[in-house]
């Protein structure tokens, strides 16, 4: 008899020092809580927490662990507290035996069990390492064949043809029956359906006999690093970018970049799949983060080697835009990176990418375009640098990080912005990198974090939430593209540019948070096209008012300031600062708007509707709600009660997707159609329409 060692495997976990605390006498007899996880006030890890609480409700011991693959962590939990009904034989059940229970016996994180007195004595079958790492990489296949087999990414695109029998071809990824990895699919929404009969979506594959997953499924460093990030145990494709007007897909497989077009000026496929076709490069090593150009889908931008390209996914033009990386192998001599969200911002902040695409693509007299490319340049030259072991990956001893420990340096941020202009035949004639026209800590002192970052939907302004280390107070600001000049060694030319800036162009800091607890970031941020010059109007969630994240509509004053680039500036506490006109409340009350872990919203600028998940109904699901931001008032749930559901609405706004499950029904995919009078879209009913997938499964 022996007690269960505690084995740290890379794959599962990694562990803080600063955290790790772990009391060496037997916790008694008392309740056991896995607590979700919490953000540290400093840039840290995300971990969770088993806390043994005693009858005096003193903490006796904590011990932090980051989840490297939770599904996985909750399994080994499992493994260490489920013993056989017979004890005389002193035996564990085999992993394979328990496997489809400990799945099913899974509960949320907030879940509190019982244990037994400790210490408790018990046998452990012994395992290799290779044996370990067995268990582990097939409960990996296993989990991820039952997270992923219901369908995801849902992208609607209305057919034209009103003679047809469909009324939207709807775009998914999901696995396929008999497949072991993603693909890109879709299924065709008839305009009729015999409400008698359950209508089941037969599941179509877009692309023809192709393998996403590398060869021997050898994925890059990098590619290994975002999956770990994201938490992804999926293999095959797992994101795509569309853009609708053109019909193109761009998406990342085997190591390489494909495109494929479908819907569109092109029209649909009819019956037989399509082979995608691979964008060749130059560039060595991988291209990471493939974005469409929304102002020119003939361009792509990507990442390789931590600095920022563009390519013509018609011709192949290849052109470097950024010259960060000096393409060492040390990582203590090659800080700086252009595009990229660093390891802080990834994991605190759940934000994956450094550079953002304007939507607008003015043409020039002579019938070419400019393109403009907001990044963020990073240098981690006085972050510190942490050695990882990394037993699974036997060619080298350690893996090598940037890591910042809670109170040491963070990184070094700034915007930059690159224009990209073409002829008249879709040619890059040249391109340029522009820098703000002051440093990024002069203009925003105090702010260590980028957490969000884009563009408002005409290109007039990109836009950024920042916070300070603390993560007490949050700025929502406008930059205008005029507030960047070219970069240059040559400081005469400098002075020109920065004298060249009008007075009047300046940073609009059009929202601030400030709390003493610390901000949510949350991904909830719609810019209406602005239709005075001297206000703004948007939607925003905000969670530091009430306690709760709930919905505001605010109109902000863009105050114009005078600013003169070219003297000794000093920021003061009141600049770029905008007074809010109007901020109405659209949703209140003890419940939450789901504005985090890419919850998003949709919005009908025609009926004045805003689309909504939430928990108002009761904390235990969530649902698809509707009310309106031009009177608010009455609030209108659109899913059915009893299940948690995840939802996409169709860009018209007429049908909506539910992914939804409870304790006792396996997860179901519908899709359902709002019906009712145009003159009241508020109260339209949700009917359902067709099934993509029953409980199940099938």
């Amino acid at each position: 008899m022996g007690y269960a060692p505690s084995v740290f495997i890379r794959s599962l976990y990694y562990t803080s020092p600063a955290l790790i605390g772990w009391t060496s006498r037997h916790a008694p007899r008392g309740r056991v809580s896995l607590l979700p996880y919490k953000r540290s006030n400093a840039a840290s890890l995300k971990w969770a927490c088993i806390i043994v609480t005693v009858s005096n409700k003193s903490n006796v011991s904590v011990l932090g662990f980051q989840i490297w693959f939770r599904l996985v962590g909750r399994l080994m939990h499992r493994v260490k507290r489920v013993k056989l009904e017979d004890e005389t034989e002193g035996s564990w059940k085999s992993y394979s035996a328990f496997r489809m229970t400990a799945v099913d016996e899974l509960s949320d994180s907030s879940e509190v069990v019982e244990m037994e007195d400790v210490p408790s004595q018990f046998f452990v079958e012994k395992h290799s390492w290779d044996g370990l790492r067995n268990i582990i990489h097939s409960s990996r296949k296993y989990t991820g064949m039952v997270i992923n087999k219901a369908p995801h990414d849902f992208q609607f695109v209305q057919r034209q043809d009103e003679s047809g029998p469909y009324s939207h071809r709807l775009y998914y990824l999901g696995m396929p029956y008999g497949s072991r990895e993603n693909s890109l699919l879709y299924s065709e929404i008839p305009k009729k359906i015999r409400k008698e009969a359950l209508l089941v979506l037969s599941w179509k594959q877009m692309l023809d006999h192709f393998q996403a997953t590398p060869h021997h499924g050898v994925y890059s460093r990098e590619e290994e690093l975002l999956r770990e990030r994201k938490r992804l145990g999926v293999f095959g494709i797992t994101s795509y970018d569309y853009h609708a007007e053109s019909g193109l897909f761009l998406f990342q497989a085997s190591n390489s970049l494909f495109y494929c077009r479908d819907g569109g000026h092109n029209g649909f496929i009819q019956a037989s799949p399509m082979k995608p076709v691979e964008i060749k490069t130059q560039c060595s090593g991988t291209r990471m983060d493939p974005k469409i150009s929304p102002g020119d889908p003939t361009f792509m931008a990507f990442i390789n080697s931590n600095d920022l390209w563009v390519a013509s996914i018609e011709t192949g033009e290849e052109r470097r835009l950024t010259y960060c990386h000096k393409g060492m192998n040390n990582v203590k001599e090659d800080p700086k990176s252009a595009g990229i969200a660093t390891f802080v911002i990834q994991e605190e902040f759940d934000r994956f990418t450094g550079y953002w695409w304007s939507p607008a693509a003015p043409e020039d007299p002579d019938g070419g375009k400019t393109l403009q490319l907001l990044y963020e340049e990073v240098d981690e030259s006085e972050v510190e640098l942490i050695h990882v072991p990394s037993p699974a990956l036997e060619e080298r001893k350690a893996d090598v990080y940037r890591y910042p420990r809670t109170g040491s340096k963070n990184p070094q941020i700034t915007f930059k912005l690159v224009e990209i202009r073409t002829d008249h035949l879709g040619r890059i004639v040249s391109t340029q990198d522009k820098e703000l026209v002051l440093p990024f800590t002069t203009l925003f002192p105090g702010v260590e974090y980028i957490a969000r970052a884009g563009w408002t939907k005409d290109g007039k302004y990109a836009w950024a939430v920042l916070l300070d280390r603390s993560q007490q107070r949050l700025q929502l600001v406008l930059l205008p593209p005029a507030l960047f000049i070219p970069v240059t060694q040559d400081q005469a030319q400098r002075e020109e540019s920065v004298e060249a800036v009008p007075e009047g162009v300046h940073p609009f800091i059009i929202y601030e948070e400030i709390t003493d607890i610390w901000i949510n970031v949350h991904d909830i941020f719609y810019p209406f096209i602005q239709t005075n010059d001297d206000e703004i109007t948007f939607l925003w969630a905000n969670e530091s008012k009430t306690g709760f994240c709930h919905l505001y509509k605010v109109t902000t004053l863009l105050q114009q300031g005078c600013y003169q680039w070219t003297r000794d500036y000093m920021q003061t506490e009141e600049d770029f600062k905008c007074p809010i006109k109007e901020e109405v409340t659209l949703t209140s009350g003890e419940w939450e708007v789901l504005a985090r872990h890419g919850s998003k919203i949709w919005v009908n600028e025609a009926t004045q509707l805003v689309y909504f998940q939430g928990t108002r109904d009761t904390p235990l699901e969530h649902h698809l709600y509707t009310v309106s931001y031009d009177s608010p008032g009455d609030m209108v749930r659109l899913t059915k009660p009893g299940f948690s559901h995840s939802c996409s609405i169709s860009q018209n706004f007429d049908m909506f997707v539910s992914h939804y499950s409870n304790v006792s029904t396996p997860p179901c995919v519908h899709i359902y159609k709002l019906m009712g009078p145009e003159s009241d879209p508020l109260h339209k009913e949700p009917e359902f329409w067709a099934s993509m997938m029953e409980a199940t499964g099938k």
